[in-house]
């Protein structure tokens, strides 16, 4: 039999917003609490064949590309399927309905396209299982709840078993892909797209894993599913990891990443990555130069550690002007 990966996309909260719900959750008892981050579903539960994987990526880029920037939307007031099904939710309104539903639309495609069971209706879950009473009791005590939220990223979710602390079912981020257009750089010559997300994806952490020797540190950075920092909302790191992918002709051509090392404030770690097989065509100074951007217009500490060489970032002119290089050459 083909392996499957059992996979799931959806819209997941950040802090402060994300921690409110988990409070909401856990105070109603939701049996899932500890398996999947609150979230708005794109496409429910499907298995998709090892081999269409790449496929799964390339609809779910397409589709955030296609948008044309983060959704803004209102979650609340509680609200029920019940009695169809005993599942209490926030409900979501908000200006940013609309692009939301195309979005779905755009995603629920080619491999990740499933039979659907019921007509889609965006909500965020509070408690999957409720009984009548908890149900009853939830509208009318969380009736004045709201939020607003700003969501900027569509994630590929894939279910595993893992041990150690908190063993079991979970379900964890893949890949991801920032709402919007991507950059390009060079039309016209040797174009390079470069996409942001939190998750390097499985194509671009494949291609880390095959030259250990010059990933290093950065590989132990990244982490063995591809996200630089936690992505738990207990410890409010949600929105601390910045993850650049840089492809050329659909084939990843580098990587640039930045994450938290500590507690908010603290310091934050960053490298490029650039593919073996496209060194000295520019990559890494473009990524570089990228990278830099977005940790001047997020307001990070400086760098703390960079790493790589010291030549390469003074070489293509990245972080000058206050932000250190600690690196290893």
């Amino acid at each position: 039999m083909s392996p499957k990966h059992r996979l799931g996309v959806a819209l997941v909260l950040d802090p402060p917003v994300a921690v409110e719900v988990q409070g909401l959750r856990r105070a109603l008892g939701d049996g899932s609490l500890e398996q999947v981050e609150p979230h708005i579903t794109l496409v429910p539960p499907v298995n998709v064949r090892a081999g269409d994987l790449a496929l799964a990526l390339d609809v779910l880029r397409s589709a955030a590309y296609r948008q044309r920037g983060p959704l803004e939307l209102a979650l609340g007031p509680v609200a029920t399927f019940w009695p169809v099904s005993p599942v209490v939710y926030l409900s979501v309104a908000g200006p940013g309905l609309a692009d939301l539903a195309r979005l779905h639309e755009a995603v629920a495609g080619g491999p990740l396209q499933r039979p659907a069971r019921w007509p889609w209706a965006p909500h965020v879950t509070v408690c999957d299982g409720a009984g009548e009473d908890l149900i009853a009791a939830s509208q009318l005590v969380l009736a004045s709840y709201a939020a607003v939220v700003s969501l900027d990223r569509v994630v590929l979710l894939e279910e595993t078993v893992r041990a150690g602390p908190g063993a079991g079912r979970r379900w964890w981020p893949l890949a991801d892909a920032c709402l919007g257009p991507p950059a390009v750089v060079g039309r016209g010559g040797l174009e390079l797209e470069i996409t942001e997300g939190r998750t390097a994806g499985p194509d671009a952490m494949a291609m880390a894993r095959a030259q250990p020797e010059a990933a290093g540190e950065f590989l132990a950075g990244l982490g063995p599913a591809g996200a630089p920092a936690p992505t738990s909302v207990g410890g409010q790191r949600g929105q601390d990891s910045i993850v650049l992918t840089a492809r050329r002709e659909g084939r990843v051509a580098g990587l640039a990443v930045a994450w938290a090392a500590g507690p908010p404030g603290g310091p934050v770690h960053a490298g490029v990555l650039v593919n073996v097989a496209v060194r000295r065509q520019g990559v890494g100074r473009a990524l570089a130069l990228a990278l830099e951007a977005r940790l001047r217009s997020r307001g990070w500490a400086p760098v703390a550690k960079a790493h790589g060489p010291r030549g390469f970032y003074e070489s293509c002119g990245a972080w000058r002007g206050g932000l250190e290089i600690l690196s290893g050459g």
